[in-house]
């Protein structure tokens, strides 16, 4: 390494997107891929929303000026889709209204990334503290405080069902306390495995001291429909975030963005840079936004598809599949004689890939996005051969 560069760096494995995508390409054309390895929507943007905003990057977007820096007409919009999730149980016979989120609440990121870094100096940079994961999770929880010098502490999720150990947790919190552990993270429904989070699990975080900040990811939410930002009012140390980059469609805009104490998110406005979310991004949210009831119709497909995709799959004896509340599949082929089931892994993503399918080797296990009705039978039928031949 150059000898200017931080030594622990050496040591870290950056992230790779389109892991099955970047060597030794399958013989098809880029359109003929089926990309079910990264949990995007199979489904661009229709063709008129597609007019719309290049009509407006035509006459509105001058691109010689910086964007709204404070995201002022976004975060509006934002709040105003959050509060139609959150309702209030009643109380004594009585319907209470719902959970005021305003835009004081809504910090917007360039992707959820920037707001997990944010997330990371407010609260553990300069040996100021740690962070918690329960594995197999989303990895650049991890990769991002590594960045950082943040030290990890990780316990193992239970193998049966993937929920966090909760006993082990608690050690290793109370464990580690050079530096004390400052965020625990958790994805709700977790990313590679799909379960959401349990009873027990939310009664858990809620139990964790002040000083500790819950992350609470909701980037499947919209295919889970299950949200604890009805709580956030209980929790001023909870933090939930977003994403424009799956239901939403609109994963190359990169538009992440967290709801929490305005105390919070004020601090995490100081951390951001400046005119961090492009002009035709921001369009493109609000515009997302506007048109939400014609961009999630296309949910409960997606879910219809992922029913039908468990079923198929659990069809093979040696293929142990998980039930899912988001927008994918997790399975592990189940330990047998001969070679290890990590390498078995290896090779069937390898032999999708060479089929025309991308998924992701991650966690111990494959995760396959739930796609369009022709890409997720032709992966059922190319899953097919693959055990017919084997």
């Amino acid at each position: 390494m150059l000898p200017f560069i931080r030594k622990d760096l050496a040591e870290l494995t950056a992230y790779t997107p389109h892991p099955g995508g970047t060597s030794g390409e399958p013989a098809h054309s880029e359109s003929a891929i089926n990309r079910l390895d990264t949990n995007e929507c199979p489904y661009d943007l229709p063709e008129e929303l597609k007019k719309k905003l290049a009509w407006t990057y035509q006459q509105l977007i001058e691109t010689n000026r910086y964007p709204d820096g404070g995201h002022a007409a976004l975060k509006e919009a934002i709040a105003q889709y959050v509060n139609e999730s959150i309702t209030i149980p009643p109380l004594g016979g009585v319907t209470l209204p719902k959970t005021a989120i305003t835009a004081d609440n809504i910090s917007v990121g360039n992707g959820s990334d920037e707001l997990i870094r944010s997330i990371l100096i407010a609260t553990c940079l300069g040996g100021a503290g740690s962070i918690f994961v329960a594995n197999p999770t989303f990895s650049m929880y991890g990769i991002i405080a590594q960045t950082l010098g943040i030290p990890v502490v990780s316990v193992q999720r239970k193998e049966e069902n993937f929920e966090i150990d909760i006993e082990a947790a608690k050690r290793a919190i109370a464990q580690n306390q050079n530096p004390p552990v400052r965020a625990v993270f958790v994805v709700h429904p977790n990313s590679p495995t799909a379960n959401a989070l349990t009873t027990d699990e939310i009664e858990w975080l809620s139990s964790l001291p002040e000083q500790i900040l819950v992350v609470i990811d909701e980037a499947y939410f919209e295919f889970s429909q299950n949200t604890l930002a009805d709580q956030l009012h209980q929790h001023p140390n909870w933090i939930i975030l977003r994403t424009f980059s799956k239901a939403f469609r609109l994963a190359s805009m990169r538009v992440g963005y967290a709801i929490a104490h305005p105390e919070l998110t004020a601090t995490l406005e100081k951390i951001r840079l400046p005119y961090n979310l492009p002009s035709f991004s921001q369009t493109a949210a609000e515009l997302a936004l506007a048109q939400r009831q014609l961009l999630l119709a296309t949910i409960p497909e997606i879910l219809s598809e992922r029913a039908k995709l468990i079923a198929a799959l659990t069809q093979h004896q040696k293929l142990q599949v998980w039930p899912s509340a988001a927008n994918f599949v997790y399975l592990r082929v189940k330990a047998g004689d001969g070679e290890s089931p990590e390498q078995e892994h290896k090779q069937i993503m390898q032999q999708l890939k060479d089929r025309g399918t991308l998924i992701r080797h991650t966690g111990g296990g494959l995760r396959i996005t739930v796609g369009s009705p022709d890409e997720n039978q032709r992966t059922v039928d190319r899953i097919g051969e693959i055990f017919d031949n084997s």
